[in-house]
């Protein structure tokens, strides 16, 4: 039997992209391989760069070059990275095993669910069509949707009043400790995907949020505490 909503605290859940509902770093290491390959360099091993893909365009450069965006060649070779991720951002990328099912779950409570991302929405619009999940989200934040990106709360908040809802009543969901840092800022309770890619020195049991999950569906137990 399908969850009632009233059996859950929140009143909306919402989640990172990128590492958090779908696998999108094989693509993402694609696109910074291909830059090597390009200069006639080896391409960095996958499973190397792979906990970078949460930090995007900066994140991938530096891990496949060695640069910071301090450096003077930095933009042209992010404006490179862009172009090759474009042409090719749904090649291998999916949605995390159980994600599908957990979104039918929420679906099915009338559980409303947006998604926040530090992508662009040059990326973020054309990928979430592709895999069904705009469709579907009550409200859906690029890293240039609103003036600031995450770990600022700003577009937490924003997402929140796209959907009507109280932050204080909302779950948010990421695999970085920027989510959980925004999502902190923003009032809402604060869940760790240590699923996810996790790129940054600290592990997830140390972002100091409210909850950490190990697959997708744990997060059922979450929304749903009184379910049966």
């Amino acid at each position: 039997m399908d969850n009632p909503k009233n059996t859950s605290p929140f009143q909306g859940v919402f989640f990172d992209l990128d590492g958090t509902l779908a696998d999108t770093a094989p693509d993402l290491v694609a696109a910074a391989n291909l830059m090597l390959t390009k200069r006639l360099l080896e391409p960095k091993p996958y499973l190397e760069l792979r906990p970078l893909a949460s930090a995007g365009a900066r994140g991938l450069i530096g891990g496949a070059f060695g640069i910071d965006p301090s450096h003077p060649d930095f933009v042209s070779l992010r404006d490179e990275f862009f172009h090759n991720y474009e042409q090719a951002l749904h090649v291998h990328s999916r949605l995390f095993d159980g994600v599908d099912q957990l979104l039918n779950r929420l679906d099915a409570a009338k559980m409303p669910w947006g998604i926040i991302t530090n992508k662009s929405k040059r990326f973020t619009n054309p990928l979430t069509e592709l895999m069904g999940l705009s469709q579907r989200a009550i409200s859906t934040v690029s890293g240039d949707t609103t003036s600031n990106s995450k770990p600022h709360p700003e577009p937490i908040l924003h997402a929140a009043n796209l959907a009507k809802i109280e932050p204080q009543y909302g779950l948010y969901v990421g695999d970085d400790i920027r989510d959980i840092i925004a999502g902190k800022a923003a009032g809402m309770k604060t869940v760790a995907a240590s699923y996810g890619y996790c790129g940054c020195a600290e592990p997830p049991h140390e972002w100091g949020a409210d909850y950490l999950i190990n697959n997708p569906l744990d997060l059922l137990k979450i929304v749903f505490p009184l379910a049966s």
